[in-house]
């Protein structure tokens, strides 16, 4: 007999880290019970003299911001890693340690402090795209960096410091554990298929329709059949890319519309701006070929079943592994019968 996914206890398997998920759908048929409260704060303001990420103010490192008009980038005044970090070790029994060195990068996505991806123009996300590239490229032909991680931590409830528009890069030495882990999935699947593990589990999803959210000429927009966050989403490339580099000038636009329209949808399901983290997991800058990577930017909100009710990753999950109660498809449902329209425009 088939598992009723909905109904029976399970476990998921995760195709790109080659871990399980408990999913235990019994214990709530509804994506949430119980009071739904609102958590919508009036518009910000455009410009915030307080503000360190707001053009033409000082940082605290004594560095004055440019006047930007779009994407500013600059080096994270408090960086996690340092470039000229001395290359020593420590072996002491079963103590072991090793220097890191890297470059840490944060990205302003709009000079518009009040401006949250959802709320931006297609075109102004297009050249958030356009920065990721070009400090992707940089960072990765720096010699002593192997890896680029850009990412996203979007609200205070997710450990952003600062409420402007923007988003970090951090650049190091080493590969990290998560890539490692789908370096290795993905280049198995590759070595026994000769074909992109993404490529085909995009195929199946896209035939299936149980999870797709949004999907363009050039994007899928999916609920992952092993998610673990009770709304994680993941956007995939149609093409088969190892980087962000590669994607052209109409695929930029696909990208940024893909993101756009998932985070519209975000904010409109609890009508708030919905906090997450979100990454690009792509190929190391070490110099390999990695012909069996597949570039994909994955979300992971915290909100449960409203704006102030969240998932916390306590107990089993900590002791034992991840669990969820919503399945993936019940989240798909939800998110796909919310309007396309930001919920703040709605009556406009």
């Amino acid at each position: 007999m088939s598992i009723k996914l909905n109904d029976n206890p399970h476990r998921r398997y995760n195709i790109l880290t080659g871990e399980w998920i408990l999913v235990s759908p019994h214990r709530t048929k509804r994506p949430w019970q119980g009071k739904t409260e609102k958590n919508n704060p009036e518009k910000g303001p455009d410009y915030d003299p307080s503000c360190y990420l707001c053009p033409g103010n000082t940082r605290t490192s004594g560095e004055t911001n440019p006047n930007y008009a779009e994407p500013f980038s600059f080096t994270n005044d408090f960086s996690a890693l340092l470039p000229d970090t001395p290359k020593k070790e420590l072996n002491d029994g079963l103590l072991k340690a090793e220097a890191e060195q890297g470059i840490c990068k944060v990205v302003c996505f709009s000079p518009d402090h009040s401006l949250t991806l959802p709320l931006m123009e297609i075109r102004d996300i297009q050249k958030v795209v356009k920065m990721w590239k070009k400090e992707y490229a940089e960072l990765g032909a720096i010699e002593s960096i192997n890896y680029v991680q850009i990412f996203e931590n979007k609200g205070a409830v997710m450990g952003c410091s600062n409420p402007h528009p923007h988003g970090q890069i951090w650049s190091q030495s080493s590969i990290p554990t998560e890539i490692q882990k789908k370096s290795k999935q993905f280049k198995e699947y590759w070595e026994r298929n000769k074909r992109s593990l993404l490529t085909d589990y995009l195929k199946q999803e896209l035939e299936l329709d149980d999870r797709i959210l949004v999907k363009n000429e050039h994007f899928v927009v999916l609920i992952p059949y092993w998610a673990v966050w009770p709304y994680e989403a993941m956007i995939i490339p149609r093409k088969h890319y190892q980087h962000i580099g590669q994607l052209n000038e109409e695929e930029e636009q696909s990208f940024a519309k893909a993101i756009k329209e998932l985070t519209i949808i975000y904010d409109n399901l609890f009508e708030t701006s919905f906090p997450y983290s979100s990454g690009i997991h792509q190929i190391p800058t070490d110099g390999e070929k990695y012909p069996e990577w597949h570039f994909h930017m994955s979300f992971y909100p915290p909100l449960l079943r409203s704006a102030t009710v969240k998932k916390f990753m306590v107990g089993y999950e900590m002791f034992a592994g991840p669990q969820r109660d919503i399945t993936a498809e019940m989240a798909a449902k939800t998110l796909k019968e919310l309007p396309n329209k930001h919920y703040s425009m709605l009556n406009k």
